[in-house]
């Protein structure tokens, strides 16, 4: 087989946040499809890097009083830790604020400039009139135009996964201040991508030699196929951002910066040249290649590992980019869907289904766990994976340690104790079993190479199950009690350590570190694929067992999902947005988690407003006359007098005769005006001023006064 020369990469995190479970499980598929390759001998360059520039991180910055180079840093200094948790293998891990990614970005943009694809235009752009600033695109948030989903980003539908301009999105608002945005003229590049040789380009780039998923390349063709104006649907691409932005500038063009997306995909380049200008890439044969010429070369593959929410930049801007800048395009990018828990439960933390990545490691949980279980689902194709904790453990204890790590303990104490730790001939019954798990080479390898790891799983464990078929007929601790019996209780605990031996290096590219440990066990170098038609051979020695890996203990499992005791403090809401004010609903983060407990404390009853009318002295306040189905000693209603601050949204009349929801065991409160018996419920934004506004909350017909809200 001739070496191959692989550049590989995960997408970028965005430096704004901590790494979630949904980066570790790309992270791990990636790494094992690499782990492979360096298996099969090839020169391998995995990178990665922090996506550090945008709006977002200013506005995050800005808000914890740090410069914008202050807080990714910080953020990158809090990488090593999951990375190494859970194995990752990236050859360097560096940052798109660097001064590679500058000059890449800018040499990139120089030559689509230089071949006609960029374009300035006087465009209406979305302004805020509080912050003084106009707007990124996901600072901007209404209805998609497409399928008129709520609440969608200024770029892109993450619902039907249209992508537009900010200025086409219905009834839009500002996500920082909650103002309605103002259009203002501001000069803009664009990359042409409705140019006619953008299009021929992506139409055969996304149709060759695989490039892209089946599933995913049926999105992108919609995309790229005309509407009903003969043009593209997807349109050219603004890469431009005014100042204030921290990012990298458009040579020539002060004040103008490139938009977060060019920059970003450059920052795989970025990182690949930092790691060749260190001396630590490899090319294939051994070759001293630069960056330039490693790039240059016809042989280089280019891969990329990405999440189904990034498809449009991955599979359409970035090869564009590339190609029309006369860089090598990828040969082909994975796209995986996303990580649910529990039988498609969306992750949450506050309500105890999220799974926080160092909160498993912290609670000793072993990370080829882990990889195990997502190898189990992961396939090649574009779909989501679900976390069941049951299965999590079913799939652990009893194939990973009971079919898998148990064949080595049933067989390992025999040879030790019995024969001074040296292996035997395998008899013909015991060859005619390796030659079965030899046999299954060529397949496991074309599996790992499609990135189907859980048909690999699924065929390791079914040889599995062939060895321990071949333990229970053989019984070795009873041979072990028989007279005569050693010869052969020898022969079946070797042919037990050599099946064992190689199905561990099937499974070395998802558990690195049991393979590892099992060539310290096996006194044997560091093991490939083509080591398995290698036998240890009679007289081989081998060292004294341990055990190799301890079961789940349902224990950890229940801490792992345990809700926290309290709402995680405010910087646990920005880790996956740059600014938690502006993405907390009603313009207000969630409250301190409480307990059902808590909740019965509070008597909510209906109740119905007999009476209304303004406080003399005051321009805040309404006195509410009401039935909350109380009655007197003598049988007559029970009213009571509450006090609301809701005179600037209702005139007295408004109200008198509706049902309203009541606060009834709230303590009363003697105030100027007289004294208030509980509390009526009204909702308001969080920013008044932006978003003026009380509605008294009113029960639907049918309620009666009395009735309690549960």
């Amino acid at each position: 087989m001739s070496q191959r020369q692989l550049f590989i990469t995960t997408a970028l995190p965005y430096a704004n946040g901590t790494f979630h479970i949904g980066h570790i499980m790309e992270y791990i598929q990636a790494d094992i499809w690499v782990r492979f390759q360096r298996m099969q001998g090839h020169a391998v360059n995995f990178v990665g890097a922090d996506d550090a520039h945008g709006a977002p991180i200013m506005i995050a910055a800005e808000k914890a009083g740090k410069t914008p180079e202050q807080f990714v840093a910080e953020i990158a200094a809090g990488r090593k830790p999951y990375l190494d948790g859970f194995l990752i293998s990236h050859d360097n891990w560096y940052s798109t604020h660097s001064p590679e990614n500058t000059a890449l970005a800018q040499a990139i943009y120089t030559d689509l400039k230089a071949g006609g694809l960029i374009e300035t235009r006087t465009i209406e752009q979305f302004f805020d009139p509080q912050k003084g600033m106009f707007l990124p695109d996901r600072f901007i948030k209404g209805e998609c135009p497409n399928c008129h989903a709520k609440d969608q980003y200024g770029d892109n539908c993450e619902v039907c996964g249209a992508v537009y301009a900010p200025t086409e999105l219905i009834n839009p608002y500002s996500a920082l201040s909650g103002a309605k945005p103002e259009l203002r003229t501001s000069e803009h590049f664009f990359f042409k991508l409705s140019d006619p040789r953008a299009i021929d380009f992506l139409k055969t780039w996304t149709t060759s030699h695989g490039a892209v998923q089946p599933e995913v390349l049926n999105k992108i063709t919609e995309w790229i196929a005309p509407g009903e104006d003969g043009k593209p649907k997807m349109g050219d691409w603004d890469i431009s951002r005014d100042a204030p932005y921290f990012g990298i500038e458009i040579p020539d063009q002060p004040g103008k910066y490139f938009y977060v997306w060019l920059d970003a995909p450059v920052g795989y380049l970025a990182s690949l040249k930092n790691l060749f200008d260190q001396g630590r890439g490899q090319s294939a044969g051994g070759k001293a290649l630069s960056f330039d010429e490693f790039m240059a070369d016809p042989a280089t593959e280019q891969y990329h590992f990405i999440g189904k929410d990034i498809i449009t930049f991955h599979t359409l801007f970035w090869p564009a980019m590339l190609h029309f800048s006369g860089s090598k395009t990828p040969n082909k990018v994975f796209v995986h869907g996303f990580l649910t828990v529990n039988n498609g439960e969306k992750m949450s933390k506050s309500r105890g289904t999220g799974l926080d990545p160092l909160k498993y490691l912290s609670l000793g949980m072993n990370p080829e766990w882990l990889r195990y279980y997502l190898a189990a689902k992961l396939s090649g194709r574009n779909e989501d994976l679900d976390f069941n904790a049951d299965d999590f453990m079913a799939r652990v204890n009893a194939d990973l340690i009971g079919k898998f790590v148990n064949i080595a303990s049933r067989a390992a104490g025999f040879i030790s104790k019995r024969f001074d730790g040296r292996l035997s001939v395998i008899a013909d019954d015991g060859l005619t079993l390796v030659q079965k798990l030899r046999a299954a080479r060529p397949g496991i390898e074309a599996l790992y190479e499609q990135r189907e790891y859980g048909k690999v799983v699924r065929e390791v464990m079914a040889l599995a199950d062939l060895v321990n078929a071949y333990v229970d007929a053989n019984k070795p601790w009873e041979l072990a009690k028989l007279e005569g019996q050693n010869e052969r209780l020898h022969d079946v605990c070797t042919t037990c350590i050599e099946t064992f031996r190689i199905l561990a290096v099937y499974l070395k590219p998802i558990l690195p570190k049991l393979a590892a440990d099992v060539a310290v066990f096996l006194m044997v170098p560091p093991e490939t694929f083509a080591d398995v038609d290698n036998p240890l051979g009679a007289g081989s020695h081998i060292g004294e067992y341990k055990h190799l890996m301890t079961r789940v203990d349902a224990k950890q499992l229940e801490a792992l999902f345990e809700p926290p005791a309290q709402a995680q403090p405010a910087q646990a809401a920005i880790e996956n947005e740059a600014n938690a004010e502006a993405f907390a609903p009603g313009g207000e983060a969630l409250a301190d988690t409480i307990t059902i407990d808590d909740f019965v404390k509070i008597d909510l009853r209906i109740a119905k407003i007999v009476a209304c009318e303004a406080v003399e002295g005051s321009k805040k306040l309404l006195r509410l006359t009401l039935d909350a189905g109380e009655k007197n000693a003598d049988g007559t209603p029970k009213l009571r007098n509450v006090f609301s601050g809701i005179a600037s949204a209702y005139q007295p009349e408004q109200l008198q005769g509706k049902l309203t929801v009541l606060v009834a065991n709230l303590a009363p409160r003697k105030m100027k005006f007289g004294v208030s018996e509980g509390m009526v419920m009204a909702a308001s934004h969080g920013d008044e001023k932006a978003n003026p506004g009380i509605y008294v909350l009113e029960p639907t017909e049918g309620a009666q006064p009395g009735m309690r809200v549960r």
